[in-house]
């Protein structure tokens, strides 16, 4: 994925996600998604470069970084709970989805079971 599409695609699958907020706490160079007040995505430019950091299982980080050379520990965040997603030819729409969505689970698996409710209604 080329590095207009990487962020234009992140955009627009965070907004796709039930209650997702877009939101700049860090200023307008940074777009912050929030789900229940929290983040789970932000879209951001290192090194002239757009990058994506998400929430990720520690353990899953890991096997991802090794087996995807575009995603790496997360620029300025915990290197542990967080990806940084660049823009290569790894990573593929499909794979895209499938992180963010799982940034957006693990976010909301850590809110109170009220609003897990609201924000997960069955």
């Amino acid at each position: 994925m080329d590095s207009e599409a990487l962020h234009a695609s992140a955009k627009r699958l965070a907004l796709e996600m039930p209650f997702a907020e877009l939101t700049w706490p860090f200023g307008p160079e940074y777009d912050v998604f929030c789900i229940g007040g929290k983040i789970f995505m932000i879209n951001l430019w290192t090194r002239g470069l757009p990058v994506i950091n998400l929430k990720s299982d520690p353990e899953i980080s890991l096997l991802n970084q090794a087996i995807y050379p575009s995603i790496k520990p997360g620029y300025h965040m915990n290197k542990k709970h967080w990806i940084s997603v660049y823009p290569g030819d790894d990573i593929t729409p499909e794979l895209l989805e499938s992180l963010i969505t799982d940034s957006w689970e693990r976010v909301v698996d850590k809110l109170p079971k009220r609003e897990q409710k609201r924000f997960r209604p069955q």
